[in-house]
């Protein structure tokens, strides 16, 4: 974009897409408070702002959404959404789910999810060419998800779908936002079959867990309740996850020289990730509803506001991390905000950590060297996710 007029951002302008970065960059340094018109919502772009804004609950709820379309919509959200709530029913809710979302189960399925990566990646070498993202990364998160929840083979494509669809939008376009949205009923069966055939799974524990609600009564969850926290769990880490997959093979390919230190020492591949989440946040921002005046820079955003706090500008903020826009997989980041920050810190950041540490290893052990084929890969934004629909690999 030119530099001799004012800066302009707009998440749904398909301009920004494939590199957004050089406006972020003018964004924090021009406008750090910056206000879209014809959308009508600020937005702050500076890690110092971030890291003030997300964890601060009361100027900036989360029970008006995280996306900016429900935050402008006023939509009321059904309780149970977990990442649209706020204290004190939130603390109440997230206690629960922490309860049964353990490092000791998560840490089981490593194996299992080792085992996926191996059934799915074999039939690919010798191939010399395929789509990374439709071979592997879309079939990889709800494969994992379906471990955790107990969800059988079978049925877990069918789900993934239903959840795909909440969330996606075109290119340039806006989520449709109407009580579709929050309609949670692909889980349904299966709760129901679950109930009456318990096993080792996530789901058998929510089935089970008792706890003491917002009003002070023991007891365990509602059939509608469990709906939401699985509808939500789901959600929440198929699509990102997914986008994950890509950016690990679209920036490794732009990066030959640290894709082969990984080869030569998968030790470095848990803080490869670590920077490619950094690098490339699949989430790219988060909005919130602004529910009282709060001062930016000198200036005032009113309360009823919509504020989308831009974290993929924030992570490549150089008053933060030096020389922000190299990759380097040998960075020490002691934060980066692609989980959030606060109460609403990704509850399953260390199933997302596991998911892509586990995948790049058993990618780079079978396919040390590719290349992206750029004439065929296609990059999408959407309101809520930024990354690859199709990443064409040719190996060798």
């Amino acid at each position: 974009m030119s530099t001799d007029t004012a800066v302009y951002w707009d998440p749904y302008d398909v301009r920004f897409t494939d590199d957004p970065y050089p406006t972020y960059a003018r964004l924090r340094d021009e406008a750090p408070l910056y206000y879209n018109e014809p959308h009508d919502f600020y937005a702050v772009s500076r890690f110092a702002d971030c890291e003030r804004g997300l964890p601060d609950w009361r100027t900036f709820p989360s029970s008006r959404g995280g996306i900016l379309e429900l935050v402008k919509s006023g939509i009321e959200l059904p309780p149970g959404t977990l990442i649209f709530e706020d204290p004190p029913i939130h603390d109440t809710r997230r206690s629960l789910l922490a309860r049964v979302f353990t490092p000791r189960r998560i840490g089981a399925l490593e194996p299992s999810v080792r085992d996926f990566c191996a059934r799915t990646l074999d039939p690919l070498v010798g191939a010399g060419r395929f789509d990374l993202v439709a071979a592997f990364g879309i079939e990889f998160p709800m494969r994992v998800i379906g471990m955790l929840l107990g969800i059988p083979e079978a049925d877990q494509v069918a789900i993934r779908d239903t959840a795909d669809s909440r969330l996606r939008t075109e290119a340039g376009g806006q989520m449709t936002v109407d009580a579709s949205n929050f309609r949670f009923d692909e889980f349904g069966e299966y709760i129901d079959w679950r109930t009456d055939n318990p096993s080792d799974d996530l789901m058998t524990d929510l089935l089970n867990a008792e706890f003491e609600d917002e009003n002070g009564v023991r007891r365990t969850l509602t059939r509608d309740e469990i709906l939401t926290y699985t509808t939500v769990v789901a959600g929440a880490g198929n699509e990102t996850t997914g986008r994950l997959i890509g950016w690990m093979g679209a920036t490794l390919d732009r990066h030959p020289d640290q894709r082969r230190e990984l080869v030569e020492n998968p030790a470095l591949v848990p803080n490869a990730v670590e920077e490619i989440l950094r690098y490339e946040p699949p989430g790219p921002f988060i909005a919130r509803y602004v529910a009282s005046d709060v001062e930016f820079h000198g200036r005032t955003v009113p309360a009823g506001s919509a504020i989308m706090f831009i974290i993929a500008a924030a992570n490549r903020d150089e008053r933060r991390y030096p020389d922000p826009d190299r990759f380097d997989i040998h960075r020490r980041t002691s934060q980066q905000l692609t989980f959030g920050l606060g109460m609403h810190y990704c509850l399953g950041a260390a199933l997302a950590r596991l998911e892509g540490r586990v995948a790049l290893e058993e990618i780079l052990k079978r396919f040390p060297q590719w290349q992206v084929d750029w004439s065929g890969a296609k990059l999408a934004q959407t309101s809520t996710v930024r990354g690859w629909e199709t990443l064409p690999l040719v190996i060798g």
